[in-house]
């Protein structure tokens, strides 16, 4: 299975080091589809279908429950995106570009201390967004499911290891440059890090306010190594 194309992949890696990622999609070549030209905007359908799945996830959301949404029929929806999964796949390349879009600040952070401070804040504040479902897709997205749902599990699990991947290349950087103590584990520190976040999601799913999510984050920020 692949987790994510080339480019996803490539996304990670620009933000890790933090090259402007806004540049990098300014000079992405995006190859014309043939054939008649779609009625309804793609981009938009998808960020429809991210609400849904964000709301329902994969197994709730119905094929009506997102035609209704994307304001298409389910031939369009099939001509478009493909199957249920396909289309799944498709909204999370979507809501993971957006989120790492968000993250990007924290990744300029110059110091790691203020890198896992502020993704942690930024966080708090994109799960409690009140514009949209509380939580986050990757992680609420097949929390329970059955036999059918196995590789929509495996690939939310695989999104979620490349975040942590990401926020732990920043942290062994910051070991390099001296920053973290010598008995700091970077891997370690992401993982906990990463565990914070996923934890505040459920959190944020359950109704808790920004306001207690940022206590949250107060108390995990206790924890940070200093040398």
């Amino acid at each position: 299975m692949i987790c994510v194309d080339e480019l996803g992949m490539r996304t990670l890696e620009l933000l890790a080091y933090g090259i402007d990622y806004e540049i990098h999609m300014r000079n992405k070549t995006t190859a014309r589809q043939p054939g008649r030209p779609r009625s309804f905007d793609v981009d938009q359908a998808l960020d429809c279908a991210v609400q849904v799945f964000r709301q329902k996830g994969y197994e709730g959301a119905s094929l009506s429950d997102l035609t209704g949404a994307m304001g298409i029929n389910r031939p369009s929806l099939y001509a478009a995106f493909g199957d249920k999964q396909s289309l799944f796949r498709q909204v999370l390349d979507r809501y993971t570009g957006q989120l790492l879009d968000s993250l990007q600040p924290a990744m300029q952070e110059k110091t790691a201390r203020r890198f896992g401070e502020r993704l942690l804040r930024t966080a708090a504040e994109l799960l409690t967004d009140p514009h949209n479902p509380p939580g986050c897709l990757t992680v609420t997205g097949a929390l329970a499911g059955g036999e059918e749902s196995e590789p929509i599990r495996k690939e939310l699990i695989c999104r979620r290891a490349q975040v942590e991947s990401l926020i732990a290349q920043r942290l062994k950087r910051a070991k390099r440059e001296g920053e973290l103590p010598a008995d700091a584990k970077p891997a370690d520190l992401a993982r906990y890090v990463a565990t914070v976040m996923q934890g505040m999601t459920v959190q944020a799913s359950a109704g808790v306010s920004r306001a207690e999510l940022q206590r949250v984050v107060d108390t995990a920020l206790r924890a940070w190594p200093t040398k």
